[in-house]
């Protein structure tokens, strides 16, 4: 068995379509990628309101999320690429050395200085009735029903329940100056490459071929 087989088995994804994630166990997850607020430079009355509308959103609420906070080294390759080339297109010798030197500055600073960035996500479940009474494997799997056009319906059916919860949650956010957007396919998939290859933080998630 293959170190890649192997690693799926500890993975409960079954597929990602659309931006919605399909669990082995035939469950429904959105996720949605947040601004972040920072109350503590707000006025006493504003923060009163932003907490009140925060409440307000829980208590809205019929179904249940998670928030999740991930911390991340700062990137900066793609910066110091951009400022390589501009170094080889510049003839002028003095802006070339200068150029030069602030790229070793910045590589040096990155090295002693540990800059990390943080992203704030929220986690939309949906349990279709067939998963949530059968407990069987999804149905939405690509390939493993005879009746695509059953198959495609039962997913689109799933998704416009999840879809109106997304709605819930991002109206409720953004009452209190919170931005939200979901995470389509590819953004997902980069997501959670990243989650489950902590040490490969400088790579791009491979491209997959359905």
């Amino acid at each position: 068995m293959s170190k890649g087989s192997a690693t799926q088995q500890f993975v409960p994804i079954e597929h990602i379509r659309d931006g919605i994630i399909t669990l082995k166990s035939g469950e429904l997850r959105a996720i949605l990628i947040t601004s972040s607020l920072n109350i503590a430079l707000k006025s006493e009355d504003e923060q009163s309101a932003i907490l009140l509308q925060y409440q307000n959103l829980l208590n809205s609420l019929e179904f249940p999320i998670q928030m999740f906070a991930e911390s991340r080294r700062l990137n900066i390759k793609p910066y110091l690429d951009l400022l390589e080339e501009r170094e080889t297109k510049v003839t002028e010798d003095l802006l070339k050395i200068q150029i030069h030197e602030y790229i070793g500055f910045i590589k040096k600073f990155a090295d002693e200085t540990n800059i990390m960035t943080k992203h704030f996500f929220i986690v939309i479940p949906y349990i279709p009735f067939t998963a949530a009474t059968s407990g069987a494997s999804s149905i939405f799997s690509l390939g493993s029903s005879s009746n695509k056009a059953e198959e495609d319906q039962a997913f689109d059916i799933s998704r416009i329940q999840l879809e109106q919860r997304i709605s819930t949650v991002v109206q409720g956010l953004a009452r209190f100056g919170v931005r939200a957007q979901k995470l389509e396919t590819e953004e997902a998939v980069e997501l959670f490459y990243k989650l489950f290859n902590p040490g490969e933080q400088d790579r791009s998630a491979p491209v997959i071929k359905i």
